[in-house]
């Protein structure tokens, strides 16, 4: 099939495009950047280039092709509102362009935003309460496609995608290490974080696209639970730094003020549905694996 990929030369993006490469699939890939152009065209990829902001080039995109996953969210915080307006309109082109085609809409999302107690389910929605979350309605914008024909599909991804050349949260969090020379957890650090490897969710990312149901929300998580302590633990033994623990007030100080409360939720979230539904097994390294492998030391 020909594949439609936002953000394809992103850090999850280029794993999925390898995927869907050795799988036989054609893909087309907006890159908004020459860096970005020139990874993809290497791969004998068809590029446009652009960003999610224009939607006519999003509505070419999904016209000519078979599906898309939409990758794509600019992750910069400071202005995360205006960020989540722009992705909730690219999210809107795709799926009028899509409708009435039964092709699939696969969004990636997070498991962050989600309720975790006991643990975040497939079912679990995002607390949309909490003003930090909104990025949680686009989730339901995808999955109410499916009364307009679209097969519209959510993969929730948990904080940490890990693998060789993440600079995601760990990677942020380890940068704080260098910088403050210590590695830090909140309180007892017992909150835990999801985890999956970025080969998994490349896969489950191709078996949503492939064979995913409407409306359904799949969860790209290899590990339930990593305690905080145990992360920060590791990136200091990795970084040969001394590990302590931090009160919330001098975690502000030591993260700053966002990836303080980030480090500090409690999200346990389970994939057994997921792994049910579509016979994804998750077979790569562990978070703790990769940051003890040298990952997070560059």
């Amino acid at each position: 099939m020909r594949i439609f990929i936002t953000g394809a030369a992103g850090f999850i993006g280029k794993a999925v495009v390898n995927e869907l490469l050795e799988a036989g699939h054609t893909i087309v890939g907006l890159a908004r950047s020459e860096a970005s152009a020139k990874w993809l065209e290497n791969k004998g990829i068809e590029v446009i280039h652009g960003s999610i902001e224009n939607t006519e080039l999003l509505k070419r995109g999904a016209s000519e092709s078979d599906g898309v996953i939409h990758l794509a969210f600019d992750s910069d915080f400071t202005k995360f509102a205006e960020n989540v307006k722009v992705n909730n309109k690219a999210i809107r082109a795709l799926g009028a362009t899509l409708a009435g085609t039964n092709r699939p809409l696969v969004l990636a999302s997070g498991t962050v935003m989600l309720q975790s107690i006991p643990i975040a389910t497939e079912d679990s929605k995002p607390d949309m309460s909490n003003p930090i979350n909104i990025r949680g309605a686009a989730e339901e914008a995808v999955l109410s496609l499916a009364s307009q024909g679209v097969r519209g599909l959510v993969v929730r991804l948990p904080p940490t995608v890990h693998g060789d050349g993440d600079h995601g949260l760990i990677y942020i969090i380890g940068q704080a290490a260098r910088t403050k020379g210590q590695s830090a957890y909140v309180g007892d650090g017992h909150n835990r974080w999801p985890a999956g490897h970025r080969s998994d969710a490349a896969r489950l990312f191709r078996l949503a696209f492939e064979k995913g149901t409407a409306g359904s929300i799949y969860h790209a998580v290899g590990e339930e639970g990593v305690p905080m302590k145990d992360i920060a633990e590791a990136l200091g033994e990795s970084l040969g730094l001394p590990t302590v623990s931090k009160t919330p007030e001098e975690a502000s100080e030591h993260f700053g003020g966002f990836m303080a409360h980030v480090v500090s939720v409690d999200n346990p979230s389970s994939s057994k549905k997921t792994q049910e539904q579509l016979g994804w097994t998750p077979s790569g390294r562990t978070l703790l694996e990769d940051i003890k492998a040298g990952v997070y030391t560059n």
